[in-house]
């Protein structure tokens, strides 16, 4: 029996659905028919486009970005995919803060659906900081089917693990 590593939380016969696939070798064909599309999202500057045109559509009243890039020290032995982060020093008199989102660069080759699953994971941080009920109904907000999404990426590291 295959560890899943990536899927550890969800219920054993959707666990052997995609084990099922690995035995057949058809889980990299489920993922390219059910996500054919790259995205086009390969700079910094163009995730930060990506990342504050999601902020504006969505959360208007959350905190300004102020950086969103891609970092190649993310990985799954982090056990990060995205970080969202609040620095806050004082200048002067007052307290500055900035909020910057860092991606992973594994999503750089990723479909689409991928990477606007983990932008909108960690903008949703801005506004509820745990892995609550009203966290999870944001990111549903920002992207439906967002639970079949995360779920897909999943198999999708699955599947970069395989190969």
């Amino acid at each position: 029996m295959t560890a899943l590593k990536y899927l550890q939380a969800y219920p054993a016969a959707l666990q052997d659905q995609v084990r099922q696939l690995i035995t057949e070798g058809r889980l990299g064909d489920y993922l390219s028919k059910r996500y054919p599309e790259k995205h086009a999202v390969q700079s910094d500057k163009a995730l930060y486009t990506f990342a504050l045109d999601l902020k504006q559509e969505y959360l208007r009243n959350a905190p300004a970005i102020d950086k969103v890039l891609f970092d190649n020290r993310l990985d799954l032995t982090h056990r990060a995919l995205g970080l969202h982060t609040t620095i806050s020093r004082v200048q002067g008199g007052k307290l500055k803060s900035k909020k910057e989102i860092r991606v992973a660069s594994l999503f750089k080759e990723a479909p689409s659906e991928f990477l606007k699953m983990i932008v909108v994971h960690e903008l949703a941080h801005f506004k509820e900081s745990d892995h609550n009920k009203a966290f999870y109904k944001l990111c549903e907000h920002m992207l439906p089917g967002y639970h079949q999404v995360e779920f897909d990426l999943r198999v999708y590291l699955t599947w970069r693990d395989m190969q």
